[in-house]
Formats: C-alpha cells, sequence, structure tokens
C-alpha cells in the first residue's frame, strides 16, 4: 500500500516540478523512477529497490505479468487520446515542411537508427529496426515545456509542434507494426505463416477500432450515453476494443485503439473537446504511475548492459547526424533559412511514447526469448533520457546562437473577435504584424479566420494559452471585448507573459466618465468605450492613415477626434513602418516629424492641414463585401 500510494504522490510531484521549472515531465519521472528503482540498490542496507514493480516472492506490485497489463491497458489509453488529436485537415494544411517532416523526417530516422543500431550493436535487422521505429517520435508533451520559454518566429514554433502532434500516433502505429510483424513469428519473421498473421493483425486492428469507433460515435451522436457517464463508458470502450481485439489476433490491440482514435478524432462529435480533456487528465495520472514503474523496473545489469561508447556513439550518430540530414531533407525548397532549419534539426527530444512502448515491447520480446531484446528498454531510455536533456538545457542558447531567438516579440495578441476587433488585426496583419485574435465565440473566430486572421477558439480562464508556444512571439496584448471584468482579468493574468512590451485594455464607461482618474493601461482614447467603438465600426468600418507635418499638427488632429464622435485615432506610425498604440491620453508621443502617419478608424477628416489626397484606407474584406 506503501509502494503504490508513493508512486502516485511521487509522480503528482513530479508533474508540479515539470510545470513549475518550465521542463518535460519526462524528465523528473523517469529520474525519480532510477533513484526508487536500480539506483536504490547502492543506497539502501539490504540492497532493495525502494519500489520493486514485480512481485520476487518478498515484495512487490505486481504478481507475473500483472506489470505488462496494467503497461498494456494504459499505453492503450495514452495512444487512443494521441489518436483523438490527429486530424486530417491539420494534415493537408499544415504545409509542405511538416508533411515531409513527419513522412521523409520518419523514413530518414527508421532507416538511419535502425541502421546504425546494427552495426554499432550487432543487433538483428528486427531489432535494430523497433528501435529506430520508437525512437522516431517526438511528442508535443516534450516539445511544448521546452519551446515555452523560447520566442521564436511563429511558423518556426508551429512547425516543431504540429511535427510533435502529428508524428506522435504515426510513430506508435510504426512501431507497433514492426514490433507485430517480429511477435507473430516467433523467430521466423519472414514465413508465409509470419505474413498471414500479420495480415490478420492488420485486418482485425482496423476492423475493431474502425467499427467501435463509429458505434461509440453514433451512440452519443443519439444521446444514448448520459452525460455524466460518458467519459467512463468511452474509457471502457477503449479498454474492450484493446482487448477483444487481442483476443482475435494476439497483439493487434494496440492498433485497433490508435485507428479507433483517428476515426473518432475526425467526426464531428458534440462532446470530442471534453472527451479529450478527460483523456488528457486520465493520461496524465497513466504517465506518472506508469513511468515511475518503468524506470524502476530497469536492473543494475539493464544499464550496466549499454555503459559503454557504443552507446555513445549511436547516440551521437541519432542526435547529430540523422536527425539534421532528415530536416535537410524535409526542408528542402521551403523558405526557411539556413539557421532555422539548423534550430529544427537541434530541437528533437523523444517522448513518453517512446518510452512506455518500448518498455512494453522489450518485455514481451525478452520473454519470447528474442535475441536482443535486452538492448531495446534501456537504449530508448538513454535516447528518451539524453534527448530531454541536452535540448532542455541548451535549446534557448542554441537559439540565440544561430539567431532564430527574438530578442523583442512584437507579435499582437487580440482579446475579443468582435467586427471592431476584426477591423484593427486586420490593419496590423496588412501591415506586416503577428496578430492572433481569441474569443470563445467560434462564430466570430470563424469570421476572423475567413479574412485570413490567425484566431484561437480560447476561453481567458483556462491555462490553455500559456501553453500554446505558438504565441512565444507576443510581445502586445490588447484586450477588446466588450465586457470590462474580462478586459480587467485578461490585463492582470496575461501582462507577464504576452504584454512585455505593452498591455492595453478598453476603459469601461466609469473610467471615461473619470478621465482623470483613467487607467495607464487604457487603450485608443479616455472618451472612447466599447460601446462607441462598435457603434463607429458599424457606420464606418474602415481605418484610414494621415500624413503628419510635425508635433502641433498631430496634437491638432488629436484635438479634432475628440471632438467628433466617427472618428477614433488608433495608431501612430514611424516612418520605418513602425506601429506604435494610442494609449487614453494621447499626449506621451514627441518629436513627431515628417513621415509619420496617424492611424485611425471611422470617417475621413472634413478638416486637416493636409489634403485628402495624403490619406490611405485600409478596409477589412468583411466591409468591403
Amino acid at each position: 500500500m506503501i509502494e503504490l500510494a508513493g508512486i502516485i504522490i511521487l509522480g503528482i510531484i513530479a508533474q508540479w516540478v515539470a510545470w513549475r521549472f518550465k521542463l518535460p515531465a519526462i524528465l523528473p519521472l523517469i529520474l525519480i523512477g532510477l533513484l526508487v528503482g536500480p539506483i536504490a540498490t547502492l543506497y539502501t542496507e539490504d540492497g532493495q529497490k525502494l519500489i520493486e514493480p514485480i512481485w520476487n516472492g518478498e515484495k512487490g506490485l505486481f504478481p507475473g505479468e500483472g506489470l505488462y497489463y496494467f503497461v498494456s491497458l494504459a499505453i492503450s489509453v495514452i495512444l487512443f487520446e494521441g489518436g483523438l488529436t490527429l486530424k486530417r485537415s491539420e494534415i493537408s494544411n499544415v504545409g509542405p515542411v511538416i508533411t515531409k517532416l513527419i513522412t521523409v523526417g520518419t523514413m530518414v530516422t527508421f532507416f538511419g537508427a535502425g541502421i546504425a543500431a546494427h552495426f554499432i550493436f550487432d543487433l538483428s535487422w528486427q531489432m535494430s529496426f523497433l528501435f529506430s521505429a520508437l525512437v522516431i517520435v517526438t511528442g508535443p508533451t516534450v516539445i511544448t515545456p521546452i519551446l515555452r520559454n523560447i520566442p521564436l518566429r511563429k511558423d518556426l514554433s508551429a512547425i516543431l509542434k504540429w511535427e510533435g502532434i502529428l508524428i506522435d500516433p504515426i510513430g506508435a502505429l510504426v512501431a507497433v507494426l514492426v514490433f507485430e510483424f517480429i511477435s507473430v513469428g516467433e523467430g521466423q519473421a519472414y514465413t508465409k505463416t509470419a505474413l498471414i498473421e500479420f495480415g490478420k493483425i492488420l485486418l482485425f486492428g482496423c476492423t475493431f477500432g474502425f467499427t467501435f469507433a463509429h458505434a461509440l460515435a453514433f451512440a452519443i451522436k443519439r444521446n444514448m450515453i448520459p452525460h455524466y457517464l460518458l467519459n467512463v463508458v468511452s474509457l471502457s470502450v477503449v479498454l474492450l476494443v484493446f482487448v477483444e481485439s487481442d483476443v482475435f489476433a494476439h497483439e493487434s490491440g494496440l492498433l485497433a485503439v490508435v485507428v479507433m482514435g483517428m476515426v473518432m478524432g475526425n467526426m464531428n462529435l458534440p462532446n470530442l473537446k471534453e472527451l479529450l480533456y478527460f483523456k488528457e487528465s486520465l493520461s496524465v495520472l497513466l504517465i506518472s504511475i506508469l513511468f515511475i514503474l518503468l524506470a524502476a523496473n530497469i536492473n543494475i545489469s539493464d544499464m550496466e548492459l549499454i555503459y559503454n561508447w557504443n552507446t555513445a556513439i549511436l547516440f551521437l550518430v541519432i542526435v547529430f547526424l540523422i536527425r539534421p540530414i532528415g530536416v535537410l531533407l524535409s526542408t528542402r525548397g521551403s523558405g526557411l533559412k539556413l539557421n532555422e532549419k539548423a534550430f529544427i534539426g537541434w530541437v528533437g527530444p523523444r517522448g513518453i511514447v517512446a518510452a512506455g512502448i518500448a518498455s512494453l515491447f522489450g518485455s514481451k520480446l525478452m520473454a519470447k526469448g528474442e535475441p536482443g531484446a535486452e538492448y531495446i528498454t534501456p537504449l530508448v531510455f538513454m535516447i528518451v533520457l539524453g534527448t530531454v536533456l541536452l535540448n532542455a538545457t541548451t535549446a534557448r542558447l542554441f537559439a540565440k546562437w544561430v539567431g532564430v531567438f527574438l530578442e523583442r516579440s512584437e507579435g499582437i495578441l487580440v482579446i475579443g473577435a468582435s467586427k471592431v476587433s476584426r477591423i484593427i488585426a486586420n490593419y496590423l496583419k496588412n501591415n506586416n504584424r503577428h496578430v492572433v485574435v481569441i474569443d470563445n465565440n467560434e462564430t466570430n473566430i470563424e469570421k476572423c479566420k475567413k479574412m485570413g486572421l490567425d484566431a484561437i477558439v480560447a476561453n481567458i480562464y483556462s491555462d490553455t494559452l500559456t501553453d500554446n508556444i505558438e504565441l512565444n512571439d507576443v510581445g502586445y496584448l490588447m484586450a477588446l471585448t466588450g465586457n470590462s471584468e474580462i478586459n480587467k482579468y485578461a490585463i492582470d493574468k496575461f501582462r507577464k507573459q504576452f504584454g512585455e512590451n505593452g498591455s492595453f485594455r478598453l476603459v469601461d464607461t466609469d473610467e471615461m466618465n473619470d478621465p482623470e482618474n483613467n487607467p495607464a493601461e487604457g487603450l485608443f482614447s479616455h472618451t472612447d468605450d466599447f460601446i462607441k467603438l462598435t457603434e463607429v465600426a458599424r457606420k464606418f468600418p474602415a481605418i484610414h492613415e494621415i500624413d503628419l507635418n510635425d508635433q502641433e499638427h498631430y496634437e491638432g488632429l488629436i484635438e479634432i477626434t475628440k471632438a467628433d464622435d466617427h472618428i477614433i485615432p488608433v495608431f501612430l506610425k514611424d516612418p520605418e513602418g513602425g506601429l506604435e498604440i494610442i494609449p487614453s491620453f494621447s499626449k506621451d508621443f514627441t518629436d513627431i516629424g515628417e513621415g509619420y502617419k496617424l492611424v485611425y478608424l471611422g470617417k475621413r477628416f472634413e478638416s486637416a492641414e493636409k489634403p485628402a489626397e495624403s490619406e490611405k484606407t485600409q478596409k477589412t474584406e468583411e466591409s468591403q463585401g
């Protein structure tokens, strides 16, 4: 009882440490597992592990093959959750670079690492390619914490993020297929019988996964499952599919749950997000228990097995040769610069799926007496720990060294996707600024996307935004919702992460009536709240630019805007095209001269010192339509 409770407590502590220090959770989990497992034999009085996963007659948690059954079921849930995240639309829209990384890059890693393992460790071709299939995966759970505190260009972050998300289930599927191809032959993997068995695995795995995915989706859509039972019923169906498929074709269960997850993930299910949240929470708990158990199950003899120069050579070949070659081939003809390709080639930490499946497959193949199977688990754990440690400690320094580190975050996060927000965001996009609009209103977000804007359905009260590495280049925050409390909350919560260069919000009605106490973060004007902005955008949905002569001209135009309810100043544009947000009190700018422009929302100036020809109008696609 103490051991079981200790694993859960240590696992959650490891997850908290990972969150607190922005580390991949797999790192503290495996280190804790090694400390209470094989390393504990070096410092305990009786030379025993503090946690013994397998019952050895005196102590242990799982009798016989109980540990492998638990690992199998846990991995099935984790792989199902990974399959849910794989969308066909994402694969078609991620761009040629990411598509090549998950195809060409995967093939380079699979064949390159397999050949390296065969010649360096003299493993059989079957074991070598099982190892290479396992080290294909670079999951989002290890990529995201590493990149979270590195300001990068949006496209660069997106490539690494989507490679990790998409390659997770793909790599798992390749590993499952290779393992099954080895296991069906009982040492004769290329016989006619083995090929027939392999075909049965593919048939039953795909059939069960596809059939049960549609059956569960049908039940969900027809409301045949009460809401409070939805998550647990889904979990039970996943376990049922895994077990039943395995009964009909041995070792086909993992393939079935991956297929089931992929099929359901591409359906229009009303409760898919809720199902994903539940599976993510369950995966966190399972991963916490699983990797402490798996690391603790490693013996000192396993660690001694790879304690040689061959291990270092294999690690160096995979990290410094195979990964860069795969990236270079995948990015040929792209718009990426050489330093950006170098950074992608450097960041390739292996993830949770690789370590979990390696332990399961290695143990099963060792039980069958497959030669070389004893190398699979320790070698994959070495690659996982080595790449995570390397990237977690050097990614930020390497980004600075190769010149992809953004010294100043110029991206803009706009909270609220109303018509006013869309007009302003579209102007910023047309002036070469990275703009991201967020809102929990899906209709407004769809309107943003139709205008070509980056837009995310998100709730600012959740933590999903803080984990989004595609927002790493955001340094300005603009809260433009019609709810003053939400605007204030957004400023308080995201000021440090997304507003390092400036955090602004609309003034509320009370503040507008009390200009002397206007907040420092007030946006655009102390006389314009959301209601007035909305009314101006309804009547005059366009943003204009007017050339400025000097400081006096600027201040004169500002006075005109205060007297005209249909003109609202928003930005000051310098001669180089840089934009500065105009705060509530517009007197913060000095030394304005030739080449500057005043950017404003609403109707054109009727009287100004400059002729009308000097004005430039930028309408949104929405207003033109």
